[in-house]
């Protein structure tokens, strides 16, 4: 019994040391500069269009370059005649209360390693985070929805609610919801302009994710969107 329970509690030094040393290759403070946005020049009807729900991905690489795209469409930021500093999507009071964090598999991309990072907008930059292909375990959270395992990159929107119900109490809820909201439509756009497809999931287990995620407490996921090539019907 002894023997057991001591063998227990090396395979958990064992696996806990594993994770330690994933996330310190990395470097704490490690940060990966993306290229400026580029964008297909597609007619916008045509873009409504081609727009859809995919759950059947490619087992192929996404190219960084498209990937620091979608990043800066879904929530980047933009220079304007009037605050000289805002995102491309608006924001009650320009709280901005939004996070974007991205889980890649091994060779979910060219030129970046697989692992879980967090998108600094400021510096359109990628921060790692940790080494560990951690889909599964999304895809897991997300009531064994397998295809979130298959894409090769996962987009995560995370909300810190405070920042905006500081300013406007509880009703300060609702303009971060539709702030998610205008986040993920640009997501699904700039996605479909580069020829790569999506799907917007709302059905998951809060805590379970925000854990993978390696949330701090007052910061919540709100919305998972796999991203890869989607196999022509």
């Amino acid at each position: 019994m002894r023997y057991l329970l001591f063998l227990y509690v090396l395979i958990n030094i064992l696996n806990l040391h594993s994770v330690a040393q994933a996330q310190k290759h990395f470097g704490k403070n490690m940060k990966i500069k993306l290229d400026q946005p580029s964008f297909q020049d597609v007619d916008f009807k045509t873009l409504l269009d081609r727009r859809y729900s995919c759950r059947n991905f490619q087992n192929r690489s996404l190219k960084l370059k498209d990937v620091s795209s979608i990043l800066w469409a879904t929530y980047g930021m933009k220079a304007d005649a009037v605050t000289h500093a805002t995102r491309t999507v608006l924001s009650a009071g320009a709280t901005y209360p939004l996070e974007l964090y991205l889980l890649v598999g091994p060779a979910g991309v060219d030129k970046l390693k697989g692992g879980l990072y967090h998108y600094i907008v400021e510096e359109h930059a990628l921060k790692p985070i940790s080494e560990i292909d951690k889909r599964r375990q999304l895809a897991q959270a997300c009531l064994g929805q397998s295809f979130i395992e298959e894409a090769p990159v996962t987009l995560v929107i995370v909300a810190r609610f405070q920042r905006t119900t500081y300013r406007y109490g509880d009703r300060g809820r609702r303009y971060v919801y539709m702030e998610a909201g205008h986040a993920a439509q640009n997501a699904y756009l700039a996605i479909t302009s580069l020829g790569l497809a999506t799907v917007e999931v709302g059905a998951f287990e809060d805590e379970t994710v925000n854990r993978i995620l390696d949330l701090q407490k007052d910061y919540v996921a709100l919305l998972v969107m796999p991203i890869g090539y989607p196999f022509q019907s």
